[in-house]
């Protein structure tokens, strides 16, 4: 297996006509990655310099997008004879193992996915960044139910085939493109919306929203068209969602989803439509967890149940960890239970318990989001996280009990290590308290060597002392003498 740089390739994972995939080692960090390597062609320079071009703008691009759902980029090096990236490992599958009609999934773990889809491209579009290439095959479901938006960068999508673009029917099509995108015009944020829109559409009814025979007819009915409830082609979809998919894949940019944000909003708001009997359980068990937490004891109920359409429910083991130093994201969460160790470059910090603030200042600091300690749990911890973009979105009423839970937890903080600093710090100076001072009487004639001055104190007890100069001079320890009130 060949050695490029510090990675060692493991094992090949893939092949196209241009690159090839390996699964690889860091060999610094120890990180298991993927690796795609591409050869340049010595007798096409044309092809050559667009690869190198293509690989220093989408290295610039990955840098901007780093998010929990979105494949990550840690290194593009370009060399003369050959370029490489190399990105985040995802084990999972595509959510094209998710379209057809016989392995749809319920359409509330559709809901949850898209949810997640939506935010990533929320803060991918907030970064400037469009992906224009949104797809079932450009997503993957990991084994946790966790997704991974793929092709961020140069990233790959280690499941699908060899070919790049979308085919039905054998004829090459844009199946996935929104109208802006076949118009040709200029695009934004909005586009890889209508493209979720039509991944959803896909994956809860089983089809693609528009299908034709040839290129032309499908791109007439994308630009045209309106596609048909989603309700009605799978009467398991309930028809709360039918007005979310239809605004997706709006024509009108102005009618559209504007933000990620804005469709994530209210598929929250549509997913408690529409759990079954079990997840209704599972979630009345989630509202008694958090409604017991003392963190939320100042929460309404009304505000619980948006807490927990906001977050994410998070379950670690012992030795698990699950926030690194330097790692990026900006949500933030709450310990239901269990114990969490706290370390900074390798040297205990604290521990952390059912109850206490995790992860606040990532989004105090939404400039640099990077997570400043290391945190390990010690016991199987139960972790309620929250989007912090979804928070953006949240009542005002809750986003005020939270301001106040990240005020209380920092002041308890700050408490804390001053308890613990106490114990290592030198002894401080002594100065003059604010409740007694001294000053100079001195003749009219303001001169301060006038042999007649004479100092007083003011003590906090109201009493006024004289302070003779020649006895203390004599005698350090006798002090000020009173000379009455």
């Amino acid at each position: 297996m060949p050695t490029l740089g510090k990675y060692q390739a493991i094992e090949q994972i893939g092949r196209g006509t241009t690159a090839t995939v390996y699964r690889a080692r860091d060999r610094e960090s120890g990180r298991i990655l993927a690796l795609k390597v591409i050869q340049f062609d010595a007798h096409n320079a044309k092809a050559n310099r667009r690869l190198r071009k293509l690989f220093a703008t989408e290295a610039a691009i990955a840098s901007r997008v780093h998010h929990p759902n979105i494949v990550e980029i840690y290194e593009a090096v370009v060399e003369d004879k050959r370029a490489y990236i190399a990105m985040e490992y995802v084990e999972g599958l595509p959510l094209r193992e998710y379209c057809g009609f016989d392995s749809l999934l319920p359409p509330h773990i559709v809901v949850d996915i898209i949810f997640k889809c939506a935010m990533a491209l929320d803060f991918a579009a907030r970064r400037g960044v469009v992906h224009r290439d949104i797809k079932p095959d450009n997503i993957i479901y990991t084994s946790s139910g966790d997704i991974k938006i793929m092709d961020f960068g140069l990233a790959l999508n280690l499941r699908k085939d060899n070919t790049e673009s979308t085919f039905i029917m054998g004829v090459g099509s844009p199946a996935y493109m929104s109208p802006e995108q076949i118009k040709d015009y200029p695009l934004n944020g909005q586009t890889d919306l209508y493209s979720l829109g039509t991944v959803m559409f896909e994956m809860l009814t089983g089809r693609l929203a528009f299908r034709a025979q040839n290129r032309a007819a499908l791109m007439y009915k994308i630009v045209n068209m309106d596609a048909e409830p989603v309700s009605s082609l799978n009467p398991s979809v309930p028809p709360a969602l039918d007005p979310i998919v239809k605004r997706a894949l709006e024509k009108d940019l102005y009618s559209r989803y504007r933000r990620g944000a804005e469709l994530a909003q209210d598929l929250s708001g549509a997913k408690f439509q529409i759990l079954d009997d079990a997840d209704q359980d599972r979630l009345q068990r989630r509202y008694s967890a958090v409604r017991q937490c003392r963190a939320f004891v100042e929460f309404g109920n009304d505000e619980i149940w948006e807490v927990l359409r906001i977050s994410h429910w998070r379950i670690f083991h012992e030795g698990r960890e699950f926030m690194s130093e330097g790692q990026a994201g900006c949500n933030f969460g709450v310990i239901l239970s269990g114990d969490v160790e706290v370390s900074l470059k390798g040297k205990l910090l604290g521990t952390m318990t059912a109850g206490d603030l995790v992860g606040e200042l990532a989004y105090l600091l939404p400039a640099k989001p990077e997570r400043t300690t290391t945190m390990v749990a010690v016991t199987d911890v139960v972790y309620l996280e929250i989007s912090a973009p979804a928070f953006e979105l949240a009542t005002e009423e809750c986003r005020s009990h939270f301001q106040e839970l990240v005020a209380h937890s920092l002041m308890e903080r700050t408490i804390a290590n001053n308890e613990r600093l106490i114990t290592i710090a030198p002894e401080a100076r002594k100065g003059t308290s604010a409740s007694e001072f001294s000053f100079d009487l001195v003749p009219m004639e303001d001169k301060s060597d006038d042999p007649n001055a004479t100092s007083i104190m003011l003590a906090s007890d109201g009493g006024v002392y004289m302070l003779d100069e020649a006895d203390n001079a004599n005698n350090p320890k006798a002090g000020p003498r009173p000379r009455g009130r």
